[in-house]
């Protein structure tokens, strides 16, 4: 209950919370990147007749372990004082080499605060140097940034990293639990999903080795210098090799702009809740569509799925369920009468009482009413000009995402051809181009979806000029021609007889070559440029070498970044053995000890005690090697790029070899 002595930082000394608080109480903080709901809460938030408004707190971002001296309240929200205050205390009582920081706005938090630091109490000043001071923003909260922060500060493109995705904190505030079992399970997917990212890696790499060599070696520069220019260097501004630019505006552009658009109509300027706009109304509906088409999409290509597989989809359509019904709630409201007009099986739909699953459940949007007059006395005022607005965007964004995987299609069954030979390379190219064909599928269906709805909301008009009708002969790249009625039916019969045909035809034997006397180019390359300019073979080409570079520089982050949290389990599952050792030590020697002063039968009862616990701690340090002995093993061979593992939790070793590991592993420690 002492002050200072948990969880709580100091407060009430002559350096504590308290009075470092006092001293910045006036000052006001400014963004240069998104509008963050945490600064603006500390700028304008009403305290009046109130000590305190919430608590700040500090976390491992590995371990979801609050830190010790790592928690304040709050005055006026996340300021500045208040959080800087929290991170000092609590990395006060260790040594540090360096430091990575997990926080929502340490774009701005960052600037400045080795300055506001030396203002500090001497003792909570970091000792470190200012390169092994890492700021990164938790993956969830990244994308509503600036484009600039999503390089530097993503734990993503972090060399090291592992699979850390710094939302530790959230999950600790929302009581997540952590269970005996989280370290080899989360080591077990490790190994798994790190073999086939570095298989795939490989595979790719290879291919790119025959066909782009002096492309490639550029790339694997590039990623080298970005990755060493890493840390709290400001000034540099090379642009990250794992993102793309933007030069068109997106679909949450759109969103932005009729946010702002309802906000500035708001009579009393104070801002509208996201939930309770039109705009969000029918952004949650295209969520909620993209939603279905995924599950739908992942349903069938599954014919017998596994009972784990079964458990995913089920706990996926329960999520989705509890989604639609929020979303029903908002059209009762943003839709009045669209009940009244709907058909009888409808209204069931309506009203949740079919049988559909929740993936085939219509949402009725605006977009949905055919007939103009009813539509309008259905919707609110301005709805279904919104959803034309937001789905135009949504058309172009999918006819481009169309392209990019047309794009990585050609460039693998280019190198496929080359280099892919033997049973085992052409399974694992196989599952390549499936994952990659699924993605254009989904782009393709999300297009089609997007470009109805603009064609019932707007009629027709000079926007099918560059949306045009999405056949599955326009599905194609520049190398590809349209199939023939024969070749169509030959791609039916090889799928009946267990081949791997997808669209475009191109994931059959070899790749469809391009015949110049029968090749016309598909209209999406028409409209991939400004206007409806036609794009060249080289702009093209340059294009084909961007999206390759992509893909390219995400395999490599992937195989390395779970073969970095292998590591990293490896050495965390170690070092909990070794820490109950200790303890073991720890309790033998207060065994042995003699007290002074002190009764026979007190001393026999603390030697008894300690004891106890001894043995508790040994039992507990070797059960938990004989349970993780056969995991950490294969996270040794894998390590050692011994190939691939069917990961087994109850994997354990004989009696004889778990003796001559544990004593070696204890010798390890006494050296």
């Amino acid at each position: 209950m002492g002050d200072g002595l948990g969880y709580f930082c100091k407060r009430e000394s002559e350096d504590g919370y308290k009075a470092y608080i006092e001293k910045h109480a006036s000052e006001q903080e400014v963004s240069n990147c998104s509008g963050f709901q945490a600064m603006f809460m500390a700028n304008t938030r009403r305290v009046k007749g109130l000590r305190t408004t919430g608590v700040g707190g500090v976390t491992c971002s590995r371990h979801n372990m609050w830190r010790p001296n790592g928690m304040g309240d709050l005055q006026v929200g996340e300021r500045y004082c208040n959080m800087e205050f929290l991170l000092l205390s609590a990395v006060l009582h260790f040594s540090l080499l360096c430091l990575v920081v997990s926080y929502d706005i340490a774009c701005q938090f960052s600037i400045h605060f080795w300055d506001r630091m030396s203002k500090m109490p001497s003792a909570l000043q970091l000792k470190i140097p200012r390169e092994n001071l890492w700021w990164k923003v938790p993956n969830f909260h990244l994308p509503p940034h600036k484009k600039r922060c999503h390089g530097p500060y993503s734990f993503h493109w972090m060399p090291g990293a592992g699979m850390t995705h710094g939302e530790t904190v959230e999950q600790n505030w929302a009581l997540d639990k952590i269970s005996d079992h989280v370290l080899p399970k989360r080591l077990a997917v490790a190994i798994q999903e790190g073999t086939k990212h570095q298989a795939a890696f490989d595979t790719f790499t290879s291919g790119l080795e025959a066909v782009r060599p002096e492309q490639l070696k550029e790339w694997k520069a590039m990623v080298i210098e970005w990755e060493s220019k890493q840390h709290t260097d400001s000034s540099d501004q090379s642009p990250c090799p794992f993102e793309v630019a933007d030069e068109v505006t997106t679909l949450r552009d759109i969103q932005v702009q009729i946010a702002t658009e309802e906000y500035i109509c708001t009579e009393d300027g104070l801002e509208i809740e996201r939930e309770h706009t039109l705009g969000a109304f029918v952004s949650m509906g295209l969520d909620l569509e993209e939603a279905q088409r995924r599950l739908e999409i992942d349903v069938r290509a599954l014919k017998e799925p596994s009972p784990t597989q079964r458990l995913g989809f089920t706990k996926r359509r329960t999520a989705l369920l509890k989604r639609i019904h929020k979303f029903r709630e908002l059209q009762r409201i943003y839709m009045p009468a669209l009940r009244s007009a709907l058909s009888e099986t409808q209204k069931q739909i309506f009203d949740g009482n079919g049988e559909q699953l929740p993936e085939a459940t219509r949402l009725f949007m605006p977009s949905e009413i055919a007939d103009a007059g009813r539509r309008r006395q259905v919707c609110a005022t301005g709805l279904p000009d919104i959803e034309a607005r937001l789905r135009l965007r949504e058309a172009e964004e999918a006819l481009n995402a169309v392209r990019n995987g047309l794009r990585t299609r050609t460039m693998t069954n280019r190198y496929k051809l080359r280099n892919w030979t033997g049973q085992g390379m052409m399974t694992k190219g196989q599952g390549i181009l499936r994952q990659i064909n699924i993605k254009i599928h989904t782009a393709k269906l999300r297009y089609c979806y997007a470009r109805a709805a603009v064609l019932v909301l707007r009629g027709h008009g000079d926007w099918e000029d560059r949306l045009c009708v999405l056949n599955d002969d326009d599905v194609r790249a520049l190398n590809e021609r349209a199939l023939t009625v024969e070749e169509k039916a030959q791609n039916a019969h090889w799928a009946e007889l267990g081949g791997a045909v997808v669209e475009g035809g191109v994931d059959r034997a070899s790749a469809l070559a391009r015949g110049e006397g029968s090749h016309t180019l598909s209209w999406i390359w028409y409209t991939a440029g400004v206007g409806a300019r036609r794009v060249t073979e080289e702009e093209e080409d340059l294009r084909l070498h961007e999206t390759l570079r992509l893909e390219w520089c995400k395999a490599y982050l992937r195989a390395r970044r779970y073969s970095e949290e292998v590591r990293l389990l490896r050495e965390e599952m170690r070092r909990t053995i070794a820490f109950g050792r200790s303890e073991v030590a720890e309790w033998e020697w207060l065994a042995r000890s003699d007290a002074a002063d002190v009764a026979l039968e007190v001393a026999e009862g603390r030697r008894a005690y300690a004891e106890e616990h001894a043995e508790t701690e040994r039992q507990t340090c070797e059960m938990l090697a004989r349970q993780w002995a056969g995991i950490l093993r294969k996270a040794d061979q894998y390590l050692e790029g011994n190939g691939a593992f069917d990961v087994d939790l109850t994997d354990e070793l004989d009696p004889e070899e778990e003796e001559a590991r544990l004593e070696a592993e204890a010798q390890e420690e006494e050296y």
